[in-house]
């Protein structure tokens, strides 16, 4: 599947006059003065720089993701089946049943009931809209929920004293929501923190005023290869941000700008934060101090770089004995991630898979220390879990320990929220309410379950949590182990490479794996020739 044509795109809100675009420039074959069409190009006659971002009208309301095809994905690769033996239980049909399998995992030494957690959310809007679903969906499900990068600098009623923060009740609350559910046992709470975070601060404050277990650091991603981005529409909220540091375009305190602002040629103000620039010393000695400052445990968030980045990422994350280490292939972004770099920068997940595990053989061959690995970038289902994490296991135990997920959680948050709101206005979709009922009560499969698990807390579950639990839960948690009983494997570390084969000559050259006509040739003889 070729990439979209350039000046037709949804997530921009583009579209050409015609359908037989020119391959080559994504242009109408003839562009005519009377068109009303706005492609790309036509769009950003008139927007400019919008039209390098998913639609800015629906900013805080969405997610957006590259819908580029990058040749190789987790479907070039074939669940194999088996039928003979079981592992991990005892070989008896009674007991070797699919709910049996065993899906817990360990990731930087937390405990999560399901191999999947929700990657970090800060300060873009759709996250705090719908963070009460997705803190408390995280907590109930058993499983870790990060607080993403710059939101007690966003935070408009945050407290400062001498440039660092001293008290931001989004943090307090985004915090206390997870932990208001939370077991103490499965899951925590993590904080993430970039450049503009540690300026002000906000890893001492999460340790030692909210007495957090994990932070995570960030090295460069935030939109994309650049910093966070979101959008304001507040000048004054833009120009105290511009006062706590950050970037801000266009300048909200130059009069011209001001004057446009009002005149509504323009709607939003974008703000953006600096980059890291990772150099090992000084981050071994950063992951010392926060140990020092009373850090539990501290992971490292980066994204989907050069080879050798990978390679020197996994170095300083052994050095520094990291926790766990999460890279993030191309593809999506929760909040305005440029288009451009969506679409054409960065590796994609399966490439970058494969890199990490050769630096981290590597690693292990030389004796040296290695972390726990997380991956993330455009996860959606149990089978691409299943494929990660079997591709991540060299006969010993998964490298992979679990898969962040953000824009799958955040789809299952809002959709359990709009329908709802839609119950009580009576405004469901007629062929949903036939289907599933129009109470929540009936259209939340799971409602019997944590109603009877929490009691009268029960109420104080909102419909987001409800609809994460369902997704990850019962969805995702029920695949993998179907899939793990497909291929008589009752414990998530015993899949492996051998769980898996290639279906396309590519994906075998990136990986390693075998085709499928390749695979057990020789076991074949063996049996047949006895």
């Amino acid at each position: 599947m070729p990439e979209r044509s350039h000046s037709e795109k949804s997530i921009l809100g583009a579209k050409t006059r015609v359908k037989d675009v020119s391959p080559t420039s994504g242009m109408c074959p003839i562009c005519v003065y009377e068109c009303r069409s706005l492609c790309e190009v036509g769009k950003a006659a008139f927007r400019g720089r919008e039209a390098l971002y998913p639609l800015p009208e629906q900013y805080g309301m969405s997610t957006a993701a590259s819908n580029k095809y990058y040749i190789v994905d987790w479907s070039d690769f074939q669940i194999m089946v088996d039928v003979i033996g079981a592992k991990g239980i005892e070989p008896d049909s009674d007991k070797a049943i699919f709910p049996a399998v065993d899906i817990k995992t360990v990731v930087g030494g937390v405990k999560l009931k399901i191999p999947v957690f929700t990657a970090g959310l800060g300060s873009t809007y759709v996250a705090k809209y719908n963070w009460s679903g997705l803190a408390i969906g995280a907590a109930i499900s058993g499983t870790m929920q990060i607080i993403g990068e710059n939101v007690c600098g966003m935070d408009l009623d945050a407290e400062f004293t001498g440039g660092l923060v001293t008290n931001s009740p989004d943090m307090n609350n985004r915090v206390e929501s997870y932990r208001e559910f939370w077991d103490g046992e499965y899951g925590d709470i993590v904080v993430q923190t970039n450049v503009e975070d540690q300026r002000l601060g906000v890893d001492v404050y999460a340790l030692s005023k909210l007495e957090v277990n994990i932070i995570e650091r960030k090295w460069g991603q935030g939109a994309k290869a650049l910093g966070g981005e979101v959008r304001i529409s507040d000048i004054d909220h833009a120009k105290m941000l511009k006062d706590r540091g950050y970037i801000v375009i266009p300048d909200p305190e130059d009069p011209n700008v001001i004057e446009a602002f009002k005149e509504g040629t323009f709607k939003s103000f974008e703000r953006h934060s600096r980059v890291g620039m990772p150099e090992k010393k000084s981050f071994l000695e950063d992951v010392d101090q926060l140990r020092g400052q009373g850090a539990k445990r501290v992971f490292l968030k980066t994204g989907a770089y050069k080879p050798a980045v990978v390679a020197f990422t996994l170095r300083c994350a052994s050095e520094a004995k990291i926790d766990a280490v999460t890279f993030d292939g191309a593809g999506g972004g929760t909040g305005m991630s440029p288009v451009p770099m969506m679409m054409e920068c960065a590796t994609p997940t399966v490439f970058l898979e494969a890199q990490v595990l050769e630096c981290v053989n590597m690693l292990k061959a030389n004796n040296m220390y290695v972390p726990d690995i997380v991956m993330a970038g455009g996860f959606t289902s149990e089978t691409q879990i299943f494929k990660s994490i079997a591709l991540s296991n060299f006969d010993s135990e998964p490298f992979v320990k679990s898969i962040a997920m953000a824009r799958a959680p955040i789809t299952a948050v809002m959709k359990a929220s709009y329908f709802s709101e839609l119950a009580t206005e009576n405004s469901l979709p007629l062929e949903f309410v036939n289907q599933y009922g129009n109470e929540p009560n009936k259209f939340f499969v799971c409602s019997t379950e944590l109603r009877e698990r929490f009691g009268k807390d029960y109420d104080m579950i909102p419909p987001g949590a409800i609809g994460l639990y369902s997704f990850y839960s019962d969805k995702l948690a029920t695949g993998l182990k179907q899939l793990m009983a497909g291929v008589r494997k009752w414990k998530l570390n015993l899949i492996n490479r051998h769980d898996i084969a290639s279906l396309t000559e590519r994906a075998k050259n990136i990986t390693g794996i075998p085709l499928i006509e390749e695979t057990e040739k020789e076991a074949m003889r063996r049996i047949i020739e006895g």
